[in-house]
C-alpha cells in the first residue's frame, strides 16, 4: 500500500511559551488533555515515556509509548511514537515559537511505517488534542474529546 504522508499542524496559542511547553509536558494538563491518562516520562534523550490510563475494562492500559528522541525546553520536544499494542513506530515532533502575544506551535508527525493502522486515528487526535491544550491554556477549562 501507499506511503503516509507526515501529519503537519500549526496552532497559534495566546499564552507564552513557557506556558505551553508545560501544557505539553506537565502532568496536570496531560491528565485534562488526555481525559486522566498519565503522562510517564524520563525528559532525556533515549528516556521512555508513556500515556497510560484506564482501558475500557476498568485495568491500567498504555494508550502510547515511545522514546525521547529531542528535549530541548521550551522549543522542541521529539519523540518515538507507538500507539497501544502496536509495533509500528512513527515519531512526533513539537516546536514552539514565541510570538509577540502568543506561541506558535508547530507539530509534524511523520516517519511512518508503511500501512501503520494508527494513521488515522492520529490524524484525527492531533487536531482535537491541540484545540484541547489550547482551550485549557486560554481559559482555564477544556472540553469532553468525543
Amino acid at each position: 500500500m501507499a506511503h503516509q504522508a507526515p501529519l503537519k499542524y500549526i496552532f497559534y496559542i495566546a499564552a507564552t511559551q513557557e506556558k505551553v511547553w508545560e501544557g505539553f509536558v506537565s502532568q496536570e494538563s496531560n491528565r485534562i488533555i488526555f481525559s486522566g491518562a498519565e503522562l510517564q516520562a524520563d525528559f532525556k534523550p533515549a528516556g521512555l515515556l508513556a500515556w497510560v490510563g484506564t482501558g475500557p475494562d476498568g485495568k491500567p492500559m498504555t494508550y502510547v509509548r515511545g522514546k525521547v528522541l529531542r528535549f530541548e525546553p521550551p522549543n522542541v520536544f521529539q519523540y518515538t511514537f507507538a500507539m497501544g499494542q502496536n509495533d509500528k513506530t512513527s515519531r512526533a515532533t513539537i516546536e514552539l515559537v514565541p510570538e509577540t502575544e502568543a506561541t506558535k506551535v508547530m507539530v509534524t508527525h511523520d516517519e511512518w511505517a508503511e500501512d501503520d493502522p494508527t494513521y488515522a486515528a492520529c490524524a484525527d487526535g492531533w487536531p482535537r488534542i491541540l484545540s484541547r491544550l489550547k482551550t485549557l491554556l486560554e481559559t482555564g477549562k477544556t472540553f469532553k474529546p468525543h
